[in-house]
């Protein structure tokens, strides 16, 4: 028995050895995009079941920049700082004018401090689009390809595989570089099941080479703090502190959310939450002062989501917040102000850290419109 007992022990040992051998071994992929209208995400699933159909991949699809689209809105912003954390990385945009999008543009020419240090060379890429008319697609990949080139990737091309197979009596986006997709030709599906196909197969053959690639090249031995901000992700800690902000509200007359004068942001916003004002009246006659931070808490973080929108969805361009005041409805000899707006002040500083600290302005007012309890104007500097 006590042979037995020693021969099933070992097996059990060997048994968790190789599994977790086989979930050591297992690739990580980043499918990063840029989508419009949801042309390149489907294609991004498309890419990402293939990565993972063998078994030896995951895939993780994330975008650039923020989106309002509902198709796309709950997709996850990567960092530039997450990139040389993957085996291989998948990158999809549509095709502006023959070259890629703006905002992947805007999002590799983040990348300096990562190409300094080397972080990219050696690690596999690849490319797939999505086109309008299919003009200009096989010369966006092209210049798609020079970027990465740069970055010493090992670019792995498509090839013609799978063209054998596709409906060749509609007009289809495959290009030996990479799989498109002809968005905008409506007389079939779009992407059409062929498409779909390639993208498939093109995602499981590059996880196949990312996984033969594996370890091989710099990103396990770069230090990750050279390239690193010392800032951290705001983007990242939003969702770590579970912070939602709201959607931008409407302008009730002829102004903007924001105005930017070179560098700065001017912004004012109310106590409005899902389009009606949160404890309106005056403190310490109509609402209390718990319930005015409340207010205050909301008013900040609408100036924070047309911030957000300023920034196109990167609240990692805000360099400082440069002033805050707080316009508060109260009666006529309340003189705590200054503690309701510490609440506005605190979580700028939780969202920004040392960014976040500012001048500020503190006043009452005998009404504000709308019979909100705050006012907040706010001007911050952006990259």
């Amino acid at each position: 028995m006590k042979t037995i007992n020693t021969i099933m022990s070992f097996l059990l040992i060997l048994l968790i050895n190789n599994f977790t051998m086989a979930q050591q071994k297992q690739t990580n992929i980043l499918v990063l995009i840029h989508s419009d209208e949801g042309g390149t995400y489907e294609m991004a699933k498309e890419i990402a079941q293939g990565i993972e159909s063998g078994g030896i991949a995951k895939a993780t699809i994330k975008k650039v920049k923020a989106n309002d689209n509902p198709k796309l809105k709950n997709i996850p912003v990567a960092s530039v700082e997450e990139l040389t954390s993957y085996d291989g990385i998948a990158f999809g945009s549509p095709v502006y004018f023959g070259n890629i999008s703006t905002a992947m543009n805007e999002f590799i020419a983040k990348t300096t401090a990562i190409w300094s240090q080397h972080g990219l060379e050696g690690m596999p890429a690849t490319v797939f689009m999505s086109s309008g008319s299919g003009a200009g697609r096989e010369l966006a990949i092209q210049s798609f390809w020079n970027v990465l080139a740069v970055h010493g990737m090992v670019l792995v091309s498509n090839g013609i595989r799978g063209n054998e197979n596709i409906d060749k009596t509609v007009p289809q986006g495959n290009t030996v570089l990479g799989t498109t997709s002809l968005a905008s030709l409506k007389n079939v599906e779009r992407p059409t099941k062929s498409e779909r196909y390639l993208a498939e197969l093109q995602g499981k053959n590059f996880a196949k080479i990312a996984h033969a690639l594996q370890g091989t090249f710099t990103k396990n031995k770069i230090q990750q703090t050279a390239i690193t901000k010392k800032e951290t992700d705001i983007n990242l800690l939003l969702k770590e502190k579970n912070i939602i902000l709201p959607q931008v509200p409407q302008p009730a007359g002829n102004y903007k959310p924001f105005v930017r004068s070179g560098n700065l942001v001017f912004i004012n916003q109310y106590a409005l939450k899902d389009g009606k004002i949160l404890n309106p009246g005056k403190v310490g006659k109509d609402i209390t002062e718990e319930q005015i931070k409340e207010a205050t808490r909301t008013t900040m973080l609408n100036v924070i989501a047309v911030l957000n929108q300023a920034v196109g969805g990167d609240l990692n361009r805000v360099k400082q917040c440069v002033q805050l005041t707080g316009i508060f409805n109260t009666v006529e000899n309340y003189s705590k102000h200054a503690e309701l707006m510490n609440t506005a002040s605190d979580l700028t500083g939780e969202i920004f850290g040392e960014k976040g600290k500012h001048a500020r302005a503190t006043l009452g007012a005998y009404s504000i419109p709308g019979n909100s309890s705050v006012e907040i104007q706010a001007i911050f500097e952006i990259e």
